[in-house]
């Protein structure tokens, strides 16, 4: 089962799109120099008025927790409902869903405190391993550095020919990594990364045209492995000299990475976890690869088309579609495909997230039933499709078509 977990950005992807928003979180504590001198300054009554907010804030913050746990418990429930209808091939209709809008806390805010916070020092950010972890983890882990491409254009092409035979429209990738990308990213693009600006921070694991998790690679290395390393050996048949010993060391490489991620338990949880580690980080570097990156990316899209062809669905997925199966889960995005216009201008979009991350995703929340979210999607792949990176690829497809017909 794939799943992708992300948020809406002009600029970021969408990974920056549907899930990994950055709000506002609650202050850190301050370093100790600064709390001390707060500390010295501050009166009997600004710490009892400190104290009356916080009293306030847990307050409110414990009504909303209570009420928010309900909406989101029923969420659940009624999700795991429509799953067993479909199952048994019966009609899902509005009942099947919540149609309230999802709570959001609009209370106080936590205040910060006047006094120094004993609890051992300030709160310390864990940064997300970013793409150079992920090649120092191949190199150690696997003795392994992925093929880079010379230019952008060189990795396009490798994508747009894989997208073409696993049959992918042009419009389908191009529009999907529009979206994901804001129409200009690499293939080593990370999200929140955006190296025009000084100190900015990855906000998740996503790289790549498609934005792939750490999560995705590693269960797309379990399920689809047989057919990459097919893929890899047949293209080893077609070199000789160093290039077919770098191929040879590939695939070595390959059946060691599928071998440790079947040696243990299958399953979204399992591999995520995983992908945490220092091997499932070793394994994310094979987005970057000339020729396993854009297998894995094809095949991530892929997945959702063959989902939905296998349930019925006839006709080819609109790329906003795909797009919402690539970043909600298929069984949740299909869903929202199968859905009648009717019901997509009632359905809030709360009904195919998890709690933590829609309360993150700023444009789930503006953007609040499944017919304004398709419509913003929409939007944003028109409008960063006309962007330099977007048609660079689909000028890549160009080539790759006629390079097709003249074999």
């Amino acid at each position: 089962m794939s799943h992708s977990i992300r948020i809406f950005s002009v600029a970021l992807p969408l990974a920056v799109l549907l899930g990994t928003s950055v709000l506002a979180s609650e202050p850190s504590a301050l370093p100790p120099s600064v709390a001390n001198a707060m500390a010295q300054g501050a009166s009997p009554q600004a710490i009892a008025e400190y104290r009356r907010k916080l009293a306030e804030y847990q307050e409110a913050r414990a009504a909303f927790d209570q009420e928010a746990s309900a909406y989101w418990n029923a969420i659940a429930d009624k999700r795991k409902t429509r799953f067993a209808k479909r199952r048994a091939g019966q009609a899902v209709t509005l009942n099947d869903y919540v149609l309230e809008q999802a709570p959001l806390y609009d209370g106080p805010k936590r205040p910060v405190n006047p006094e120094p916070e004993d609890d051992g020092g300030p709160r310390v950010r864990k940064d997300l391993p970013v793409v150079a972890d992920f090649l120092n983890a191949a190199r150690s882990e696997f003795q392994f550095a992925p093929s880079r491409p010379s230019s952008e254009m060189e990795f396009k092409r490798a994508y747009a020919r894989a997208a073409l035979q696993a049959g992918l429209t042009r419009e389908q990738a191009v529009r999907v990594y529009s979206f994901e990308t804001g129409g200009n990213g690499g293939h080593d693009m990370q999200s929140g990364l955006n190296p025009s600006k000084p100190g900015s921070r990855a906000i998740s694991t996503a790289i790549g045209y498609n934005q792939l998790l750490t999560a995705n690679t590693t269960t797309l290395i379990a399920e689809k492995g047989p057919q990459i390393l097919k893929v890899l050996t047949d293209k080893a048949a077609m070199l000789q000299g160093p290039q077919r010993k770098a191929m040879d060391h590939k695939i070595a490489v390959f059946k060691r990475m599928y071998a440790v991620v079947r040696s243990g338990p299958q399953g979204w949880s399992a591999l995520e976890k995983l992908g945490t580690t220092p091997q499932g980080w070793a394994m994310h570097a094979l987005v970057l690869d000339m020729d396993v990156g854009p297998l894995l990316q094809v095949h991530k899209l892929l997945t959702s088309v063959q989902f939905a062809r296998a349930r019925g669905f006839e006709r080819p997925l609109s790329a906003a579609e795909l797009e919402m199966m690539n970043l909600t889960g298929d069984g949740n995005g299909f869903d929202m495909v199968t859905m009648p216009q009717a019901m997509r201008e009632q359905v809030p979009t709360a009904n195919f997230f998890q709690r933590g991350g829609y309360e993150r995703n700023p444009v789930a929340i503006r953007h609040n039933t499944v017919a304004k979210l398709l419509a913003i999607t929409n939007n944003r792949m028109d409008v960063n499709s006309n962007l330099p990176g977007a048609k660079e690829l689909a000028a890549a497809f160009g080539s790759a078509t006629a390079s097709n017909e003249i074999r």
